[in-house]
């Protein structure tokens, strides 16, 4: 895999992984509006498997390329991948908490 294409595939899985945590924040901050007040035991059932089920889908978007390139026996090209998810998401990271401390 070309550097180019690791580069670019990874600011894809970064920009993804930022998207759905938008979706999800956006859920959380409405869910009173959309679900009601919940006092019962649901809707901690319901936060805890929101909470897992997104573990799996940012874990899978995060590591899911390198562990097959990692298995395909392609080990450097596993952790370049990696490397350039984290520092894509660190950079989106230092953006977003810049425009925080702007606001």
């Amino acid at each position: 895999m070309k550097k180019n294409k690791i580069v670019l595939s990874s600011l894809l899985h970064s920009l993804i992984t930022v998207i759905y945590i938008f979706g999800v924040a956006c859920l959380m901050m409405s869910s009173e509006k959309i679900f009601g007040k919940i006092d019962s035991i649901f809707g901690i059932v319901a936060f805890l498997l929101l909470f897992v089920l997104s573990a799996a889908i940012v874990g899978l978007l995060i590591l899911g390329k390198p562990v097959k390139l990692y298995l395909d026996k392609d080990k450097k090209e596993a952790l370049k991948f990696l490397f350039w998810t984290l520092a894509w998401l660190i950079l989106i990271a230092i953006i977003i908490f810049v425009v925080l401390i702007l606001i």
